[in-house]
């Protein structure tokens, strides 16, 4: 594991995401990381679209993300805001009739360059939105991991995090949701 510098994602790094997108066919075949965030008209009707939906969201500071550098490089991230900011979760209705409470941040995407998996990238990246969070007055966060039960499972499986790297974390296991994914949540300081 290398030692890695974590970053906001804002208008002056945003050059850093995009090219680690781009590296990437702008993630997830285009998604640019915006399935979570709320819809909007360019929002899924092309990677440029999303690309462009994303860029507008960190310039008005309505999406957040602790990004992972190895150097000067951009080599992961982890996505967090508010629930309004990211109210697109998948197993939706089972969550809201389940809900005891709003959390006051979510955890919803990492994604980690493929030259750097299995390096500690996606740790780093928790770590770092758990300290943005802080400086950023600290709450209740929630993440919604994949509960992978001991078996290996592909990258595009794991967007959400595992149980054990949450757990990992300081995390506590709130419920299941869906089928193989969790609530988890712990209170984050003010830093």
């Amino acid at each position: 594991m290398g030692d890695f510098e974590i970053k906001a994602l804002m208008s002056a790094t945003w050059e850093a995401l995009a090219a680690l997108a781009e590296k990437h066919n702008g993630v997830w075949g285009g998604c640019w990381c915006t399935y979570f965030h709320p819809d909007f008209p360019e929002k899924r009707q092309s990677a440029d679209g999303n690309r462009d939906l994303k860029r507008r969201l960190v310039e008005e500071g309505r999406a957040h993300a602790a990004l992972v550098f190895d150097d000067d490089v951009a080599v992961g991230w982890c996505e967090f805001g508010t629930p309004e900011e990211l109210p697109n979760i998948y197993h939706r209705a089972q969550y809201d009739k389940e809900r005891d409470l709003v959390p006051d941040y979510r955890l919803t995407c990492f994604f980690i360059d493929r030259d750097h998996r299995r390096r500690g990238v996606s740790g780093a990246a928790l770590r770092g939105a758990l300290d943005l969070i802080a400086q950023a007055g600290g709450g209740v966060v929630e993440g919604y991991p994949r509960d992978t039960q001991g078996r290996k499972l592909s990258g595009s499986h794991l967007y959400n995090g595992t149980r054990s790297q949450f757990e990992n974390a300081g995390f506590e296991f709130v419920r299941s949701k869906g089928q193989f994914n969790t609530v988890m949540r712990t209170t984050v300081e003010p830093g």
